[in-house]
């Protein structure tokens, strides 16, 4: 099938994250901390998110709901809330968007001690 509106792989957005991990570092048992992904556009066409994930519920992510063009850069703010949460963190956030592959990661890790 020659379908003229499929992107090839070449073509596909590229989302290339300015830092894949934000530690933290120590912070006390139901503070809140919030880390903002700077990412660009490093491919050729249009960057679409439609979904941002966190493996933990006290972990949201919020993500810019228009296009990015090539070459352009936005970012995905995330809030951790610690309540609950002692200990060592590793909160893995998947980035779902129109990229090959469709899934990109980030890391939100760090401390959390107790009062």
């Amino acid at each position: 099938s020659n379908d003229t509106n499929a992107t090839s792989p070449a073509d596909k957005p590229v989302m290339k994250f300015e830092k894949e991990t934000h530690d933290f570092g120590k912070i006390k048992d139901g503070e809140k901390i919030t880390y903002e992904y700077k990412f660009t556009n490093t491919g050729k066409s249009p960057l679409i998110i439609t979904d941002a994930k966190a493996s933990c519920g006290c972990t949201i992510p919020e993500w810019p709901k228009e296009p990015i063009k090539p070459g352009e850069s936005s970012k995905i703010k995330v809030t951790f809330n610690s309540a609950g949460k002692v200990g060592l963190q590793d909160k893995q956030i998947l980035v779902t968007a129109n990229t090959n592959p469709a899934q990109n990661i980030v890391h939100l890790i760090g401390e959390v001690t107790l009062n």
